[in-house]
């Protein structure tokens, strides 16, 4: 494991026992906006509230393993400056801001694992020479940067188990899974090692782990947030975004982390596309009042002509378990007192609209995604894969590359290319897309929806420590959101019976992110859904 804890975090310092008592019941569970208020009364100094993080790390992430790396004298330094400086700078929205970064995404000096041993070669490690454009932004913003969150081999699990870091357990109980793959991030926000963190999101692995983890975590409009310097899993799908544990946290830190980047050409003419900033103007308890939303009616009943006959199939054919199921409809209930009208209807986003979804085929493009980020982002050792087997003598792992996973992956090996010059881009990408997207708009504008609504799980998170369980993480079928390129946010939404979290997810409009907040916002302040985890100490 890469744990590296620098000073007083290697265990946690030693502090009168009453000024302990204070800073735990102020800092717990605090939100940006707090903690900028405890700043303002001079209560405490970034320095102070750093190392508060770092011993928490210190005294409880043995047991939970969301970190890879805890840079903990960098953040300290870090810290000390922003104490230093004179009270005439003007500070950053998130000054003083412990958080932390998801292990695929490059920040100067690290290790860009992206959960992958291959990466942490003795000698031809991959470390990052600059810092991925969502991590300049977040710096400039000034937030201390705490260290890495584990998670799966190139994000490619709905769990959190790696090869660089082991296995990350949820934070509400060790035993069960967090998601993937943005599972560390998830426990580390939800325990309170920091006080927001970033995610990275395929198919679902912003929402998912933020379901079970009782957080909210944003899925941006497809080029609102730049993915370069993230390591993809699939360029074409990829997103990044934050996790929190209140959306007005999560809200100022998207709106530090979008941008228009050069090395991003999806992110072109978003600041003209994208709603105005700050996104606090969309927080208002009565967002979702008079608001209209739908369930897409393939998530809650599944999609058995898709799944028929398939040796993996997901239960209930994709489908909303029973258990899910009651928790959910006890979401909407929760939304319909807060103003809304929710429809389920059989005619809402079929199966025939999962089908047109699931056309897209980027699997002849991923080479081109990772050969780009490693020209971009890689160390002097390696610029591309051929460079990387060079360097290290190591085959790349094939399904990152064209190649699938046996068991999991259907279909065979595919011919790399790239997309711009590929005369099969229209039919196996661009036009699938489009087509999607159009009976997405299309639905909801003949329904007249504001957005839908839908268990961000089909299923709840189990134990993966019991004889025989899954490696393969709890089942979402929330994918289809990245494959057109729409916003979406999970937010808590109950607990099961066994105390785990319950999470409900809802989809907006394309560019019209700060409304979305506005609904995530107004569902978590008429419920308050959240309640903190019961933590266990982890070994010295």
């Amino acid at each position: 494991m890469l744990l590296a804890v620098m000073a007083c975090a290697a265990a946690p310092c030693a502090r009168p026992q009453q000024e302990a008592a204070g800073i735990d019941r102020d800092l717990m569970e605090i939100s940006v906006d707090g903690l900028h208020k405890l700043y303002a009364q001079h209560r405490y100094t970034v320095t102070q509230v750093t190392q508060w993080y770092l011993d928490r790390i210190a005294r409880y992430d043995g047991t939970y393993r969301a970190l890879l790396f805890v840079d903990g004298k960098g953040a300290l330094m870090r810290a000390a400056e922003e104490d230093a400086a004179p009270a005439s700078v003007r500070h950053g929205v998130l000054w003083g801001v412990p958080i932390v970064i998801k292990a695929n995404t490059s920040v100067k000096g690290w290790v860009t694992s992206a959960g992958w041993k291959g990466y942490t070669i003795e000698g031809k490690q991959l470390v990052a020479p600059r810092d991925a454009f969502v991590v300049e932004r977040l710096r400039a913003a000034g937030a201390i940067l705490l260290g890495q969150t584990n998670m799966p081999d190139f994000a490619a699990s709905d769990t959190n188990v790696s090869t660089a870091g082991g296995r990350t357990g949820d934070a509400y109980d060790v035993r069960f899974s967090p998601g993937g793959s943005s599972g560390g991030t998830a426990t580390a926000v939800a325990a309170n090692f920091a006080v927001l963190g970033t995610g990275t999101d395929t198919a679902n692995s912003i929402r998912q782990p933020a379901a079970n983890n009782s957080l909210v975590g944003i899925l941006p409009t497809r080029g609102l947030t730049s993915i370069a310097g993230i390591h993809p899993l699939d360029w074409l799908r990829d997103n990044t975004g934050p996790l929190a544990r209140d959306t007005a946290s999560a809200a100022i830190a998207l709106e530090v982390m979008q941008g228009e980047d050069p090395l991003d050409a999806w992110t072109k003419g978003s600041a003209a596309k994208a709603e105005k900033t700050p996104y606090a103007r969309y927080l208002k308890k009565d967002a979702l009042k008079g608001k209209r939303f739908a369930v897409p009616w393939f998530v809650l009943e599944g999609s058995p002509t898709v799944y028929r006959g398939e040796p993996d199939a997901p239960p209930l054919a994709g489908g909303v378990v029973p258990e899910t199921r009651a928790a959910f409809m006890k979401a909407i209930e929760q939304m319909r007192a807060a103003g809304a009208t929710v429809i389920i209807d059989k005619e809402i986003l079929p199966e025939s609209f999962f089908i047109a979804v699931r056309r897209m085929n980027t699997q002849p493009y991923r080479r081109e995604g990772v050969d780009l980020f490693l020209r971009d982002f890689g160390p002097a050792e390696y610029h591309s894969v051929a460079e990387y087997e060079a360097a290290t003598g190591e085959a790349f792992p094939a399904f990152m590359v064209g190649g699938v996973r046996p068991g999991k992956d259907s279909g065979g090996a595919m011919v790399q290319r790239e997309i711009e010059t590929d005369p099969d881009r229209e039919k196996n990408f661009y036009g699938p897309q489009r087509e999607a997207l159009a009976i997405y708009e299309a639905t909801r504008k003949k329904w007249k929806l504001d957005g839908f609504v839908y268990p961000a799980l089909q299923i709840p998170t189990y134990d993966e420590t019991l004889p025989g369980a899954s490696k393969a993480g709890p089942y979402s079928e929330t994918g289809w959101v990245n494959r057109i390129g729409v916003p979406a946010v999970s937010v808590p939404g109950d607990f099961y019976a066994n105390g785990l979290p319950f999470g409900l997810e809802i989809s907006g409009v394309r560019w019209h992110d700060g409304d979305l907040l506005g609904y995530a916002y107004a569902y978590e302040q008429a419920t308050h859904n959240r309640r903190l985890p019961k933590l266990v100490e982890g070994e010295k």
